[in-house]
C-alpha cells in the first residue's frame, strides 16, 4: 500500500498512521523527520537544507523531494509507504507524482481523515498538559478528576501557547487555503478515499482498513 495521508491539524492522522505501521509494517515517511535527520547527519541535501533554514527561509520543494526520493529507495519501502506531512499543496503533489512515476512507485490512495471544524477546535484548544510529568488531558473529552490538576502526580495543568484559540484558528485557516485543495487534486486523479475521524480510535481504524481494502 502506497499512501498519502490528508487531514486538518487535530484530525488524528498521526494516530491512524501509527496503527497502520504497527499492523502492516509499512514505513511512515515524515518530511519533518527526514529534514532533521539529514541536517543532523550532514548529508549533501541536509547541508543544502540547513543553508536555507539558517537564513529563516523555507527549504525548497526540490530539496524536500530529493530527501523523500532517497528514503523511498531504501529496501523497507519496496512493499509500500505512508507519506505524512507532504505534499502540502498541489504544486508539491504534482512534483511528487512525477518523481513517484520515475521510481515506479505511484500512489495507491490518498486517504483523507475528515473531522468537523467544531470538533477540531475542541480537540486542539481543549488540550492541557501537566507541567510536572507531561501527562496530557482534554477538558472536553478526557478531563482530569480535579480541574487544573494532574490525576497522576497532582501537578499543575497548563495550555500551550500553540493550543490557544486564535493560534488554532490560524492553523486551520492556513490548512484550508493551502492543503485542502489536495482533496480536489487527488479526487480528480481517482485515488481519493475518505473516512470520518470522529469517534473511537479503533472504530476509525476499522473504517480505514475497510476503505483501503486491507484485511
Amino acid at each position: 500500500m502506497r499512501l498519502v495521508l490528508l487531514g486538518a491539524p487535530g484530525a488524528g492522522k498521526g494516530t491512524q498512521a501509527k496503527k497502520l505501521i504497527e499492523k502492516y509494517g509499512i514505513p511512515q515517511i515524515s518530511t519533518g523527520d527526514l529534514l532533521r535527520a539529514a541536517v543532523g547527519e550532514g548529508t549533501p541535501l541536509g547541508v543544502e537544507a540547513k543553508s536555507y533554514m539558517d537564513k529563516g527561509e523555507l527549504v525548497p520543494d526540490s530539496v524536500v523531494l530529493g530527501m523523500v526520493e532517497e528514503r523511498l529507495r531504501q529496501d523497507d519501502c519496496k512493499d509500500g509507504y505512508i507519506l505524512d506531512g507532504f505534499p502540502r499543496n498541489t504544486a508539491q503533489a504534482e512534483a511528487l507524482d512525477g518523481m513517484l512515476e520515475n521510481l515506479g512507485m505511484p500512489l495507491d490512495a490518498a486517504l483523507s481523515v475528515d473531522v468537523p471544524t467544531e470538533d477540531l477546535m475542541k480537540r486542539l484548544t481543549g488540550r492541557r498538559t501537566c507541567k510536572d510529568c507531561g501527562q496530557m488531558y482534554n477538558i472536553h473529552f478526557s478531563a482530569p478528576a480535579s480541574e487544573g490538576a494532574c490525576d497522576k502526580c497532582g501537578g499543575e495543568l497548563y495550555q500551550r501557547d500553540d493550543d490557544r484559540e486564535e493560534t488554532i484558528s490560524k492553523r486551520l485557516e492556513v490548512y484550508e487555503e493551502q492543503t485542502a485543495p489536495l482533496i480536489d487534486y487527488y479526487s480528480g486523479k481517482g485515488i481519493l478515499k475518505s473516512v470520518s475521524g470522529a469517534g473511537d480510535i479503533e472504530e476509525i481504524f476499522a473504517n480505514v482498513q475497510e476503505t483501503l481494502g486491507l484485511s
